[in-house]
């Protein structure tokens, strides 16, 4: 699967409206940035199941605002709506890769009532 841009106006509906999110925070000045593209790329490829989406933070402005990002690339990843893993710096393909599988193993946990 291909990665997505992301724009404000889908940012909430695109997280909430699937199992699995990752999204990258990049510019286009940013060398970090280019240098994690590929990577993001080629996880897309491998995990068709997952939506890759980026957010380019010099027309995103008010959304970049909004997550608090201070350093791109940041890369957040969201399950079932809930903001599980937000980092800035890029990853190496491996560390991508781990990341994917302990989202696609994480449950969460649902709070028990306890009776007082």
């Amino acid at each position: 699967m291909t990665t997505q841009d992301l724009t404000a106006t889908q940012f909430n509906d695109t997280i909430a409206g699937n199992e699995m999110v990752l999204v990258d925070f990049w510019a286009s000045w940013c060398g970090p940035c280019r240098a994690f593209a590929p990577t993001f790329k080629a996880a897309s490829d491998k995990h068709p199941d997952v939506v890759f989406a980026k957010v380019d933070t010099e027309a995103e402005q008010e959304l970049a605002a909004a997550a608090q990002i201070r350093s791109i690339p940041t890369l957040m990843a969201f399950k079932n709506g809930q903001l599980l893993f937000n980092q800035a710096g890029a990853l190496p393909p491996a560390a991508l890769e781990d990341l994917i599988q302990q989202l696609k193993g994480y449950e969460a946990a649902e709070a028990e009532v306890t009776e007082v």
